[in-house]
């Protein structure tokens, strides 16, 4: 079973910077052959693709909306996977939750279906 537990958010104006980190844990989940993805859910909204890394941070892939602000990153020594995430606007505002891939050795995907494990995510608002 794999434990996903993040922070790093809170309340922020616009044009700020916030960090996400998502930190992970399980007897038997090895966080390095694993791909990690960041979504987020608005109020009245469906769960959306916000970005995601490979298993070797090879590979990292933004939705549109993100492209160019956030950027994805990983510490396979610390089982972490961070979220930068600068320029914010508040139509950022959302729930943050990472998620692990259901496959080792995986470059990505945006696709939830594709991700098996989710943390209880971390609440980002960005004011006007």
């Amino acid at each position: 079973q794999v434990q996903l537990v993040e922070s790093g958010g809170g309340l922020v104006q616009a044009g700020g910077s916030l960090r996400l980190s998502c930190a992970a844990s399980g007897r038997t989940f090895i966080f390095s052959r694993h791909a990690m993805g960041w979504f987020r859910q608005a109020p009245g909204k469906e769960r959306e693709f916000v970005a995601t890394i490979g298993w070797n941070g090879g590979s990292t892939f933004y939705a549109d909306s993100v492209k160019g602000r956030f950027t994805i990153s990983r510490d396979n020594a610390k089982n972490t996977v961070y979220l930068q995430m600068n320029s914010l606007k508040p139509e950022d505002t959302a729930v943050y939750h990472c998620a692990a891939s259901r496959r080792a050795l995986f470059s990505g995907s945006y696709s939830i279906a594709d991700y098996g494990s989710w943390g209880q995510g971390t609440q980002v608002t960005v004011s006007s």
